[in-house]
């Protein structure tokens, strides 16, 4: 099991404590090889699938609506992804996912949750904006996203989150809508791993629909998914 970075802090905190009871006064800091080296694997892994994905990608490479591809972004050894539909205006422009008003909703969310965005990692369905930020067609969610399963399959999450319907069909291999879907926890095959999926509304949805009851919903899951990597 990873040890995400609250329980590392915990952790650290307790041997400090302890060192103090007893007297020490200095306590030597050992890096976990192994993990560096994990992220380091992955890190070069997330890269080499980006630079591969930008040059032979079905979709992206044939359109001509963005500036840039958005390909994620966060912790290559996270417990937690979380996956959209498509960039949007101001991802395109920076090259980053999430970044707008529904970006900073879901940065609040991963806030209230006791995270931060860098101790997760974020990607979308499609690597580049649709027209006029319409919902991805079929063709085009085929052409991409089996750079998003490799993605998965290199991370390797814990739980991933699906945030809307285009993320949540994709990946649970459905056509039932997100209303339904919302709030039920899947367990999907990702090469030779299995990994827990709960798919939730997408942050633009809860912007659009800001009432008690949607924002129950969210947290709801939000904390299904925190009682999930606790155990």
């Amino acid at each position: 099991m990873k040890t995400t970075s609250p329980d590392i802090q915990r952790v650290a905190r307790q041997h400090l404590k302890t060192s103090e009871l007893l007297g020490v006064d200095f306590v030597p800091v050992r890096q976990d090889k192994a993990a560096a080296e994990r992220v380091k694997a992955k890190t070069q892994a997330l890269e080499e699938l980006h630079q591969r994905h930008d040059k032979t990608c079905p979709h992206c490479t044939a359109s001509t609506d963005h500036t840039q591809t958005v390909f994620g972004e966060g912790n290559p050894d996270a417990d937690l992804l979380f996956v959209g539909e498509a960039p949007g205006e101001q991802e395109d422009r920076t090259g980053r996912p999430f970044v707008g008003r529904a970006g900073k909703k879901l940065d609040d969310i991963i806030h209230a949750m006791g995270l931060k965005r860098e101790d997760v990692y974020i990607a979308n369905v499609l690597k580049s904006r649709p027209p006029n930020n319409r919902t991805p067609l079929a063709q085009e969610v085929e052409g991409c996203s089996p750079f998003l399963t490799e993605q998965i399959q290199i991370i390797e999450p814990r739980v991933i989150v699906t945030l809307g319907g285009p993320a949540t069909k994709l990946l649970l291999n459905t056509d039932i809508g997100i209303t339904r879907l919302r709030g039920q926890w899947a367990r999907c095959l990702f090469g030779e791993t299995e990994i827990d999926v709960l798919p939730t509304f997408h942050p633009a949805y809860l912007l659009r629909n800001y009432t008690v009851q949607t924002r129950k919903e969210v947290w709801a899951d939000m904390q299904a998914v925190m009682e999930k990597l606790e155990e």
